[in-house]
């Protein structure tokens, strides 16, 4: 694997989105996975920080930036940081507010 990259599966176990290494190889070959807006169906494909996942879980779509490459499985809130949730506004700025004044009212 090129230095600065790791395996698809096994960033998907590292950052918990399967229970087994196994089952993040499976997620992929069947087809649940896109990396950067590619259909992605070999596990072993090398991903690298700043890639965009897209996984389609059961429940939900997962939009997800990779924020960094994982060295093991840790407890949940490691793993956490190991991505930012782009479909819940995970690494983008706020939106600024733009608030504009009422117009005066006029006496009767």
């Amino acid at each position: 694997m090129k230095e600065g990259r790791q395996r698809l599966d096994k960033w998907l176990w590292f950052a918990r989105f399967a229970k087994s290494r196994a089952l993040a190889a499976r997620l992929v070959e069947d087809g649940h996975v896109r990396l950067n807006g590619t259909r992605i169906t070999l596990p072993a494909k090398g991903l690298a920080v700043g890639d965009v996942l897209t996984v389609a879980a059961a429940h939900a779509t997962l939009i997800l930036r990779v924020l960094d490459l994982g060295t093991h499985r840790g407890s949940a809130p490691v793993a956490r940081l190991l991505y930012a949730d782009l479909a819940a506004g995970g690494d983008e700025a706020p939106a600024p507010l733009s608030v504009e004044p009422s117009p005066p009212l006029e006496s009767l």
